[in-house]
């Protein structure tokens, strides 16, 4: 597809002015307002020709733009009734040929998308960006990698292995998925307006899910447990889930692991390995 043009600071302004919108950092409200950022985050996201694309929150359509000047067909997820309303109009003045599919809803609530998408590329909002991404994950198997922008502790956490400080529920859970890792940093001097917090690229690619959707919700829930009481022994913040800290001491010791180790140690194939340790499979 020929090069489209894409939004800067005039055109943003201009249309969150049309629109009556003014955004505010307290509702983390942030427009990317720079092209080149934009074909940055399309480029390390791997979006090319043909491939279905799926878009939270597009916002004032930056983002959107750029993933259609690939060629690209874009679902793009809107909560926002007036921004969904405009992104056909924006898109049309800049790319009339192009694939755009709009769903004006929370992005909580997308249980199914068609086409199914290939690659999600988002810049999530700071507050709901860990349980966005669980819930696509989760619901649309077809995801087979992507990069979302979220605040640098957020992808941090993401992208932290087992042993690390910042590890923690976020990082296990989306272990089970896929293989995350950090992918650049984004300057604060590319939105508006300018956030008080530092952004970050956090790239996945799927791999094969370790077990079944029962073990996924049991060990989801043992995840849960241990990251809730982080300082306590997996004997004692697993035994919430498990029964007691005996069984759990059990339990914990059928897997090959240690009752006294913590919930930062241990990798999510870790936990699946305690799961499995009630009905004497291997992990």
């Amino acid at each position: 597809m020929s090069e489209v043009k894409l939004l800067g600071p005039a055109e943003i302004r201009d249309l969150a002015e049309l629109l009556g919108i003014q955004p505010t950092k307290k509702l983390g409200q942030n427009f990317v307002i720079d092209a080149n950022t934009v074909r940055r985050i399309v480029r390390i996201a791997g979006v090319t020709d043909g491939m279905t694309a799926v878009e939270v929150g597009p916002g004032l359509g930056s983002l959107t733009l750029g993933l259609l000047e690939t060629g690209a067909s874009v679902l793009a997820v809107e909560i926002d009734n007036r921004l969904a309303t405009q992104l056909p109009h924006t898109v049309a003045a800049a790319a009339p040929h192009a694939s755009l599919t709009v769903i004006t809803a929370d992005a909580m609530t997308i249980t199914s998308l068609d086409p199914a998408p290939t690659v999600l590329v988002a810049n999530l909002p700071y507050n709901v960006s860990v349980p966005v991404l669980l819930h696509f994950l989760e619901t649309f198997p077809s995801l087979a990698s992507g990069l979302v922008m979220v605040q640098a502790e957020v992808g941090q956490r993401l992208a932290a292995p087992p042993g690390s400080k910042v590890y923690g529920s976020p990082s296990a859970k989306a272990a089970w998925y896929g293989n995350f890792r950090l992918a650049g940093n984004v300057s604060r001097q590319v939105f508006w307006p300018v956030p008080n917090v530092d952004s970050i690229l956090v790239a996945f690619e799927r791999h094969e899910q370790p077990g079944t959707e029962a073990e996924r919700l049991a060990t989801f829930a043992l995840i849960d447990a241990a990251f809730q009481q982080r300082r306590k022994m997996l004997r004692q913040a697993l035994s919430v889930v498990l029964g007691d800290s005996s069984v759990a001491s059990t339990r914990i010791e059928a897997a090959g692991l240690a009752p006294t180790a913590r919930g930062e140690e241990l990798s999510v194939l870790d936990f699946l390995a305690i799961v499995r340790s009630a009905s004497g499979a291997e992990s």
